[in-house]
């Protein structure tokens, strides 16, 4: 089973969107046994708090399944726990640097790095394009199903 975490600063947006897009790609492709899918926050200032609702009615118009959950912080232990870390942004990348002391396992990877780009998920938080989010989110999450379609 590979264990994925998708990871964002907040852990309201970005990862929670990753998360079940991702999720939603694995069960229409009826590959849920192969697959453990979770998001988390590098800071602890969303913790406990429900998905960004603008994020939740994203996912609605786009046909998106997902369940109420609440933001997590990610913790030191959660390395050993997972194949992959998926982060949004380069600033995700520094802070979760900073939680795991590393990537000795070589297991953080930028989402669209997927796609042959090196860059940022458009973060809605801060510039309002949720539609620019999710965009970047589903060619992430499509490109990685590929992925895994060849290293399965």
């Amino acid at each position: 089973m590979k264990k994925i975490m998708f990871v964002c600063h907040g852990n309201i947006c970005r990862s929670p969107l990753a998360e079940f897009v991702m999720k939603d790609l694995v069960r229409k492709a009826g590959r849920e046994k192969e697959f453990y899918i979770a998001s988390a926050a590098t800071s602890g200032e969303e913790e406990g708090n429900p998905v960004y609702p603008p994020v939740k009615e994203l996912m609605r118009r786009h046909g998106i399944p997902f369940e109420e959950r609440r933001a997590v912080r990610l913790a030191a232990d959660d390395y050993g726990k997972y194949d992959l870390f998926v982060i949004m942004d380069k600033n995700n990348d520094r802070n979760i640097r900073r939680i795991f002391g590393g990537d000795p396992e070589g297991k953080i990877k930028m989402l669209l790095s997927f796609t042959g780009e090196c860059r940022d998920v458009a973060d809605p938080w801060y510039y309002g394009n949720f539609e620019q989010t999710y965009s970047d989110v589903f060619a992430g999450c499509t490109a990685m199903m590929k992925y895994f379609d060849g290293v399965s």
